[in-house]
């Protein structure tokens, strides 16, 4: 089951078993809380936000791994400053130091000025969210990314409905190998997701194991107009 839950500054309740919650925000904000947003981050979040080469993306950066910090603390009922953070071999984030034993699980993923947030208790789960637009080289992309019948499904599409098809399928498998912990060093073909505009969103198949002995679930929503989002997370946990 997946609750949408609206952002929230004070103690949040906890994830029920089987639960996933999804957080969506908006990352533009004016000058003082982009201020506010950066003094919560920690010293290699300020140094990474500083890399961007453009100041829009920085501003970006800074609402949004503020929010996570904050979202994280009313949690753990914590100050946001006070939360640690880890990143697996891939990049996955998690809890660390004295919350590294925790069962909370989240992960994050933003496009252009939404972002989502997806927490569990004691399962793995990857989110991603993408904007829907045509892009030139969406048919190389595909080619190049999606399974072989990820493929033919996609090219057999009516031309009106390749740019949702192709997003749809993108978050899918996104959010699939962030879950995972993989990102994109995992094998691309060796799992389909449906993709089809009004067809059920599923995991049709990983390796030789059919999608539903997979031991992953996955959803697929909106969560605002032009925009399509996915979540996996860990079966029976």
């Amino acid at each position: 089951m997946v609750t949408i839950a609206p952002t929230a500054r004070q103690r949040a309740a906890p994830c029920t078993e089987g639960a996933v919650q999804v957080v969506e925000a908006r990352t533009d904000v004016g000058s003082e809380s982009v201020r506010a947003s950066a003094a919560v981050l920690s010293d290699g979040e300020r140094e990474r936000a500083r890399r961007f080469a453009f100041d829009r993306d920085r501003r970006r950066f800074i609402v949004a791994r503020a929010l996570l910090r904050r979202l994280l603390a009313a949690r753990l009922d914590i100050p946001p400053e006070s939360v640690e953070l880890a990143y697996g071999k891939r990049g996955k984030p998690a809890l660390a130091g004295q919350f590294a034993a925790s069962d909370l699980r989240f992960n994050l993923s933003h496009s252009e000025d939404v972002a989502l947030y997806a927490f569990a208790s004691g399962s793995e789960l990857g989110i991603d969210v993408e904007a829907v637009r045509a892009i030139p080289d969406s048919d190389d992309l595909a080619a190049r990314c999606f399974s072989r019948r990820e493929h033919a499904r996609y090219q057999a599409l009516d031309p009106r409905d390749r740019a949702l098809g192709f997003f749809q399928c993108w978050t899918r498998k996104e959010a699939f190998i962030k879950a995972l912990g993989d990102g994109m060093y995992h094998p691309l073909d060796r799992f389909d997701v449906s993709l089809a505009p009004g067809e059920p969103a599923e995991i049709l198949r990983v390796g030789d194991v059919p999608g539903e002995q997979c031991g992953w679930r996955l959803e697929a929503f909106s969560p605002v107009p032009g925009f399509v989002a996915a979540v996996v997370a860990e079966r029976g946990r």
